[in-house]
């Protein structure tokens, strides 16, 4: 498929919308995957830490 233009590139034959926003929605979902393991990583060691500290403590 080639194009004339870049705004033809980005109008994909009046189907732009469709195609560019499944294409934020596939990353939106792929940069989720990614960070939400991090911080739930991050408040089960934050968890952790204050748990210990509490049994220290008594």
């Amino acid at each position: 498929m080639s194009f004339d233009s870049i705004s033809e590139f980005f109008a994909m034959g009046g189907h732009g919308l469709y195609v560019w926003l499944s294409y934020a929605i596939a990353l939106a979902i792929l940069v989720l995957n990614i960070i939400n393991p991090v911080m739930q990583k991050k408040k089960v060691l934050t968890d952790l830490a204050r748990r210990l500290r509490r049994e220290k403590s008594t």
